[in-house]
Protein backbone atom coordinates (compact mmCIF):
# COMPACT_ATOMS: atom_id res chain seq x y z
CA UNK A 1 0.00 0.00 0.00
CA UNK A 2 1.44 3.25 -0.65
CA UNK A 3 1.78 6.39 1.91
CA UNK A 4 1.45 9.91 1.39
CA UNK A 5 2.33 12.52 4.19
CA UNK A 6 0.21 15.29 5.95
CA UNK A 7 1.32 17.89 7.48
CA UNK A 8 -1.22 19.66 10.10
CA UNK A 9 -0.47 22.53 12.50
CA UNK A 10 -1.68 22.11 16.09
CA UNK A 11 -0.68 23.49 19.49
CA UNK A 12 2.29 22.95 20.79
CA UNK A 13 0.80 21.56 24.01
CA UNK A 14 -1.86 19.73 22.17
CA UNK A 15 0.95 17.84 20.29
CA UNK A 16 2.94 17.12 23.74
CA UNK A 17 -0.70 15.80 25.65
CA UNK A 18 -1.96 13.76 22.74
CA UNK A 19 2.16 12.27 22.11
CA UNK A 20 1.74 11.39 25.78
CA UNK A 21 -1.42 9.80 25.79
CA UNK A 22 -0.86 7.42 22.40
CA UNK A 23 2.85 6.52 23.72
CA UNK A 24 0.66 5.68 27.37
CA UNK A 25 -1.67 3.38 24.53
CA UNK A 26 1.30 2.06 22.91
CA UNK A 27 0.33 3.92 19.61
CA UNK A 28 2.80 5.95 17.18
CA UNK A 29 0.98 9.72 16.76
CA UNK A 30 1.01 8.52 12.93
CA UNK A 31 -1.02 5.40 14.01
CA UNK A 32 -3.79 7.41 15.79
CA UNK A 33 -4.29 9.15 13.20
CA UNK A 34 -4.27 6.39 10.53
CA UNK A 35 -6.67 5.05 13.46
CA UNK A 36 -8.88 8.46 13.62
CA UNK A 37 -9.17 8.32 9.51
CA UNK A 38 -10.19 5.14 9.05
CA UNK A 39 -12.98 5.34 11.74
CA UNK A 40 -14.21 8.79 9.63
CA UNK A 41 -14.36 6.47 6.43
CA UNK A 42 -16.05 3.70 8.17
CA UNK A 43 -18.62 5.65 10.27
CA UNK A 44 -19.00 7.80 6.82
CA UNK A 45 -18.37 11.26 9.26
CA UNK A 46 -16.51 12.55 11.89
CA UNK A 47 -16.62 9.21 14.37
CA UNK A 48 -17.62 11.04 17.65
CA UNK A 49 -20.13 13.84 18.48
CA UNK A 50 -19.69 17.21 17.61
CA UNK A 51 -21.76 20.34 19.04
CA UNK A 52 -21.53 23.61 20.84
CA UNK A 53 -21.40 23.35 24.47
CA UNK A 54 -24.26 24.60 26.29
CA UNK A 55 -23.92 26.08 29.56
CA UNK A 56 -25.95 24.52 32.31
CA UNK A 57 -28.17 26.57 34.49
CA UNK A 58 -26.37 27.23 37.02
CA UNK A 59 -23.24 28.33 34.30
CA UNK A 60 -25.79 30.86 33.09
CA UNK A 61 -27.02 32.46 35.75
CA UNK A 62 -23.37 33.40 36.50
CA UNK A 63 -23.04 34.44 32.84
CA UNK A 64 -26.14 36.25 32.75
CA UNK A 65 -25.61 38.12 36.24
CA UNK A 66 -21.63 39.37 35.19
CA UNK A 67 -23.30 40.93 32.40
CA UNK A 68 -25.63 42.96 34.33
CA UNK A 69 -22.72 43.65 36.45
CA UNK A 70 -21.16 44.60 33.85
CA UNK A 71 -24.30 46.90 32.16
CA UNK A 72 -24.45 48.86 35.95
CA UNK A 73 -21.62 48.68 37.94
CA UNK A 74 -22.44 51.53 40.69
CA UNK A 75 -24.98 48.66 41.77
CA UNK A 76 -22.26 46.67 43.13
CA UNK A 77 -19.54 46.48 45.50
CA UNK A 78 -15.76 47.02 44.18
CA UNK A 79 -13.11 45.40 46.76
CA UNK A 80 -8.86 46.16 46.26
CA UNK A 81 -8.71 43.02 47.04
CA UNK A 82 -9.62 39.23 47.68
CA UNK A 83 -8.34 39.77 51.22
CA UNK A 84 -10.61 42.94 52.18
CA UNK A 85 -13.44 41.05 50.64
CA UNK A 86 -12.69 38.17 53.04
CA UNK A 87 -12.38 40.81 55.99
CA UNK A 88 -15.56 42.43 55.35
CA UNK A 89 -17.48 38.84 55.19
CA UNK A 90 -15.63 38.13 58.50
CA UNK A 91 -13.88 34.88 57.23
CA UNK A 92 -11.12 33.28 58.40
CA UNK A 93 -8.71 33.46 55.59
CA UNK A 94 -4.94 33.07 57.26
Amino acid sequence: MATTNINVRVDSVLKQEAEALFNDLGLSMSSAINMFLRSAVMHDGIPFEIRRQIPNAETKAALDEYEEMKKHPDRYKRYESFDEMLDEEGTDHA
